[in-house]
Order: structure tokens, then sequence, then C-alpha cells
């Protein structure tokens, strides 16, 4: 769940501003070209923007910027090879470079699994801004995939001192709560995060988790029956079935129990009817 959902990533696309150049200049300058390569990733056009960032890092192989967005095409096209040594690359050239070193971190975190290589590339950026909720909850990400929770929600807990309504980090919070059965605590926090947004799949999954632990099996039925009318997903389906059935086990043993014992009735029943018929004397 640990969705963390690719915000990262997003976060730098959303950083880098994607305004066009326009001019009747041929050939195109190197800041048109640069605009032009911006385009193209926001078009959905990985290979164009590739190519002409490829050209534009042998010309000013000293600008980080372009290395940022020849890493960030490479991963559009599923090379994160490439794109992890474009972002080091932009990094040794600006170690403060912000985007770039969230970039890293998620590389390292969603693609190589690599999660304390993640935790130094979000710590730094925490140290360049501090005052960034969204940099605060992806290091408590990386920290509670490596294993530190109590870090984790720290740093969870920053972020949603800086941002009262940030649903992400409150979910967030609460799976890190999940790994440390502090029901109660994990609990607060999906209900809450189901308030700022009541769309949130690892919030209301995580609260039917809880739910069931705390062995309220009809509500927790009920958040997953929510889930499956958002998105019907096998897995929640099965879920459900197991609540479901944990929820009525004790209906259906005394179902059986009822079964059983009038089957012995009845075979005690004819027993007795016709015991005489085989009675030796």
């Amino acid at each position: 769940m640990s969705s963390i959902r690719g915000f990262a990533l997003l976060a730098v696309f959303a950083a880098v501003n994607l305004s066009l150049a326009h001019s009747a200049e041929n050939p195109l300058s190197r800041e048109q070209r640069r605009e032009l390569g911006k385009k193209y990733l926001a078009e959905g056009k990985p290979k164009e923007a590739k190519d002409l960032f490829e050209e534009l890092s042998k010309s000013y192989p000293k600008e980080a910027e372009i290395h940022l967005f020849l890493a960030l095409a490479s991963l559009r096209l599923r090379d994160p090879t490439a794109a992890e040594i474009a972002v080091r690359r932009a990094l040794s050239l600006e170690p403060n470079h912000v985007e770039a070193g969230t970039l890293l971190g998620w590389i390292a975190m969603e693609v190589r699994r690599d999660y304390p290589t993640a935790v130094q590339a979000y710590a730094r950026v925490v140290e360049l801004k501090p005052d960034r909720p969204e940099a605060l909850n992806n290091l408590g990400v990386a920290l509670k995939k490596n294993g530190e929770l109590d870090k984790a929600i720290e740093n969870f807990n920053r972020a949603v001192a800086l941002k009262s309504d940030y649903a992400e980090a409150l979910s967030n919070r609460g799976w890190a709560y999940v790994e440390q059965r502090k029901w109660r605590e994990a609990q607060a926090d999906f209900e809450q995060a189901l308030k700022v947004n009541a769309e949130d799949e690892a919030a209301l999954y995580g609260l039917s988790q809880v739910l069931r632990e705390s062995r309220d099996y009809a509500g927790a039925g009920q958040a997953l029956r929510r889930l499956i009318a958002r998105a019907p997903n096998f897995v929640y389906w099965l879920e459900w079935g197991r609540v479901e059935l944990v929820r009525y086990y004790w209906v259906f043993l005394l179902v059986a129990v009822l079964v059983y014992l009038q089957g012995r009735y009845r075979r005690t029943r004819r027993r007795s009817d016709g015991g005489g018929d085989g009675q030796k004397t």
C-alpha cells in the first residue's frame, strides 16, 4: 500500500516549468530546444525528448537540469539504469538540486528497492527543504520500508504538523502504526485520511485491516465493500470473503452442529424402530 503511489516522481514533473518558448529562428537556440524537450515530455513523447536531451547534454555537459530531464525521459522509456546515471550526473554538478535528489530517492525506493539509498537521498532533500511536507512524507515512506518505524512516524508527524489535511501522510503513518500493532492509533489516522479524501484506497484498505484485527468484522466488511465498489480488485474480494467467513463462523458452526445432531437423531431413531429384527435370543 505503501503506497506510496509515485508522488516523488510527479513532484519532479510539477516542479519544472513546462512553459513553451516560440521563435522563428532556425536552427533552434539552446533554450528553445530545452523547452521543446519539455514539451515532448508533457505530450507523452519520451523517445523524442530523450534524443533531444542527449544531444543537449553533449553540447552543454555541465547543465544539471538537462541531465535531470534526460533522466525523466529515460524513466518514461523504462530505462532506470540510464535514468539513474543521468540524475547522478545532475547531482554531481549541483549537489543541492532538490528535484534531482527527489528523483534519485524515488528510483532507489520504487525501482531498485534500495531503501538505505532512498533514505539518504530523501534525508538530503529534507535538509534542503525542511518545511516541505512532501519531502518529509517521502523520507517517512523510505524509513518505513527500511524498517525504521519510529523515525518514519517522526517524519510523518512533522509532515502532518505542517499540513494537517495531508491525507497521504496520515495514511502512511497509519500503516506504520499497523506494523507496530497500534490499532487504535492506526484507525484514527485512516479515519482522518478518509475525511480528507474519501477515495483514498490505501486508507480504506488499512481501515479494513485494523477493524478486522479489532474483531469488528461488520465494520471491516463494510470498508471492504466500499473498496470493491470503487476498485473491484480480486484481493479485496478475497479479503471480504475471509472477513465474512469469520463474521459468520458461529452461524456456520451452529448449522453444522444442528445438521450433525439431526443425523445422529435419525440414525438412532432408525435403530430403535428396527432394533428387534436383528437381535439374537
